[in-house]
């Protein structure tokens, strides 16, 4: 069992004089002290990084994982060895959580491990379609090839994830202000007015006593409706965190949303057919490539069809016509599949796939942005209009009211 790494801080001199200083990952005081005199360093000061207050530590990120698998990637290629790729990137990282990771799968490999070992210690951050991956660049021999094809894979994914995210996140956004805005006035502004309106003497238009009813009511329910929104929201996120039913029904309806569902049905063929066109090409067998696919799907109606999918081509049928079958992938698709199979260039056809509906994606996302930015201004300008128009009609109506 490899020892637990720590960073240790470091001031010294190079081979050429010159003053340095920086972080390096050990297991012990000597051991950092000697990797640095490997590195021609002369320290003069070596000292272990202090912990994070109250045990906080920054989190890996999958686009971490994204970029040190680029960085892998081009230090192979460059000819720079293995662990010395590892050894560099750790140094030169800012989050010491990832100097840590990287730390603990130095020492394996150092020790005769396989990097595929090394990096299934670690599922939380690698997965089976990486460790998979992996592995077959080193049964092959062409690793710095496979960790090319793997870094390219999780920038399109981590790409096609933010597309995602920035669909999601700006109508959220906007309407969770105009919600907050909307509130305040209806807790504090509002009632101003009541007081005001109290000294007329005479009744109030049927829109402003309904809008004084809603605020009355927010005065005095508020407070629980929050609460009860609060726990049936935290309820909800326990229930689909724990319950694989749940989350498939969520994914299923989810799909049927208008525009939002049309966007996360293309990114989940994106994801299969990229996911696929990796695998395939690094040589795992096509059973084995669509199990990965069929993880990497996003969603559980594209995983089911995909793992029927490999039911059924595992039972000899060609896989365009077990997606036909499915019918959840559009005839495009299935085409250029058929003519991949035919043609002996899948792997080729599903990057196309992938490349196509990534773009549709973006275009879709922007498209969505572009026509959300007025209908959600308009919706705005008539809460806030109206809670406006709302109060004043009263003074406006005053030499009748008086």
């Amino acid at each position: 069992m490899a020892k637990a790494t720590a960073t240790f801080t470091w001031q010294g001199k190079d081979r050429n004089g010159q003053s340095r200083k920086g972080e390096i990952s050990a297991t012990s005081l000597s051991e950092a002290k000697n990797l640095l005199r490997r590195q021609g360093i002369s320290a003069n000061k070596v000292k272990k990084l202090a912990q994070p207050l109250f045990g906080r530590t920054q989190k890996i990120k999958p686009a971490d994982i994204s970029v040190i698998s680029r960085q892998i990637a081009t230090m192979l290629a460059a000819g720079v060895t293995l662990i010395q790729s590892l050894e560099m990137i750790a140094q030169g990282h800012a989050n010491p959580a990832v100097r840590k990771l990287l730390g603990e799968i130095t020492d394996e490999v150092k020790s005769g491990n396989p990097l595929s070992s090394a990096l299934r210690k670690h599922p939380l951050y690698f997965d089976d379609l990486y460790c998979d991956l992996v592995y077959t660049g080193e049964q092959s021999g062409a690793l710095e090839t496979i960790y090319d094809r793997i870094a390219t894979y999780k920038e399109k994914a981590e790409a096609l994830k933010s597309k995602i995210k920035k669909a999601m996140f700006y109508p959220i956004a906007v309407l969770v202000v105009a919600f907050i805005v909307t509130t305040i006035l209806l807790v504090f502004v509002v009632p101003q007015f009541e007081e005001i309106f109290s000294s007329f003497g005479a009744e109030l238009p049927a829109f402003t006593q309904f809008v004084l009813a809603i605020s009355r009511f927010v005065q005095d329910y508020g407070i629980f409706i929050a609460m009860g929104v609060a726990a049936a929201g935290f309820m909800f996120v326990r229930a689909h965190r724990r319950s694989q039913k749940l989350r498939d029904t969520v994914d299923r309806n989810i799909l049927k949303i208008p525009v939002i569902g049309e966007i996360l049905k293309k990114a989940s063929i994106a994801r299969f057919t990229r996911t696929l066109a990796t695998t395939f090409a690094a040589g795992v067998p096509l059973i084995g490539a669509l199990e990965s696919a069929a993880g990497a799907s996003g969603n559980a109606v594209y995983r089911d069809a995909i793992l029927y999918i490999r039911k059924e081509v595992a039972g000899g049928m060609p896989m365009h016509v077990a997606m036909r079958a499915t019918q959840v992938f559009p005839d495009m698709v299935t085409q250029m599949i058929a003519i991949g199979e035919e043609s002996g260039s899948v792997d080729e056809m599903l990057s196309k796939i992938a490349t196509i509906y990534e773009a549709e994606v973006d275009d879709m996302v922007d498209g969505l942005t572009s026509l959300l930015e007025p209908m959600i201004m308009a919706v705005l300008g008539v809460v806030i209009g109206g809670l406006i128009v709302a109060m004043y009609l009263p003074i406006f109506q005053m030499g009748n009211v008086v």
